[in-house]
């Protein structure tokens, strides 16, 4: 019997996980469903020794757990971007992997905005005064509407944070690779950081990408401007920005990425720094996000083992 391990919790009622895989047990495969994140690199290899097809999500997959996969042939990324699994073994081992690209397009926009209206209208602030007593005194607001907001790659999460911000009134203009979005007005990257009150980042973590906003890049942004990262981490260089915001050089952030997962160390930079709103890695983590990767994973099982793969990494 072939075996399908699906190696960390995908976020859906065991109802839902046994229709979805209702089409491939009955295809003799059995399928291991953990409802626990690993321990470590070697509680995962223990996970996967036995697997045929595997699922993980944004928990690392390194080469020190994929080794005891000796049956692996098929990965199943239950993520959007895949820095987080070492690609280069599986090319190496013939090991296809797919991803979940899509699934959390509107939960990581709503955050994004989220993050903006929690700076620009003090919401955190705000709570702290009320529950100490306190009037409305330094808590006056921003509005978005005729601020200029700049994204940075706009695939189909930065193209619908045009959508919204343009629903707010802001004016957008977009920084990409590629001009993909026609309604968008593009312009170079410094030209962005210096002209946008707000702006959000929405690229994947490729060599090419990481700390593209570096120290020199970031000083670029106006002083009474936002920046907003819920894309991933290592994207921007956090050390230089938690020293802009203690330099008060830029107004403020909302970051839901770092360069490891959360719980952070405790002397982690950004957690000094003021003017912030953190959260722990949690832009794609909606009830109705999970249903719909949950979709997407077991199509691509299906699609594989029908001898077309999908969300195709290698």
């Amino acid at each position: 019997m072939k075996e399908i391990v699906i190696a960390q919790p995908l976020g859906i009622t065991e109802e839902m996980l046994k229709s979805l895989s209702v089409n491939l047990e009955e295809k003799g495969f059995h399928l291991t469903a953990y409802d626990t994140l690993p321990k470590g690199q070697e509680d995962l290899g223990n996970r996967i020794e036995q697997a045929d097809l595997l699922v993980i999500a944004n928990y690392p997959l390194k080469k020190e757990a994929l080794a005891k996969a000796s049956s692996l042939r098929y990965i199943c990324v239950a993520f959007t971007g895949v820095d987080h699994v070492d690609i280069g073994f599986c090319r190496e081992k013939g090991i296809a992997v797919s991803n979940c690209a899509g699934y959390s397009t509107e939960s990581v926009a709503e955050l994004a905005f989220g993050m903006i209206l929690s700076l620009y209208r003090k919401l955190s602030e705000g709570g702290i005064a009320t529950r100490n007593g306190k009037n409305n005194a330094g808590l006056m607001g921003i509005e978005i509407r005729d601020r200029t907001l700049g994204i940075i790659g706009t695939g189909a999460i930065g193209s619908r944070v045009a959508e919204l911000a343009k629903a707010f009134g802001a004016k957008v203009i977009g920084y990409n690779r590629s001009k993909n979005n026609p309604s968008l007005d593009y312009v170079d990257l410094d030209t962005l950081l210096r002209t946008s009150d707000i702006v959000t980042i929405h690229l994947p973590l490729t060599p090419e990408t990481r700390h593209i906003l570096n120290a020199e890049k970031l000083s670029l942004m106006k002083k009474d401007a936002i920046l907003i990262n819920t894309a991933r981490g290592g994207v921007i260089d956090n050390e230089a920005l938690s020293a802009l915001l203690k330099e008060g050089k830029i107004a403020g952030a909302g970051i839901d990425v770092y360069d490891g997962e959360p719980p952070l160390p405790a002397d982690y930079s950004l957690l000094s720094a003021p003017n912030l709103v953190l959260t722990p890695h949690v832009g794609f983590d909606t009830k109705e996000a999970m249903a719909r990767r949950a979709v997407i994973v077991f199509d691509n099982l299906e699609s594989y083992l029908a001898g077309n793969q999908k969300n195709v990494i290698c």
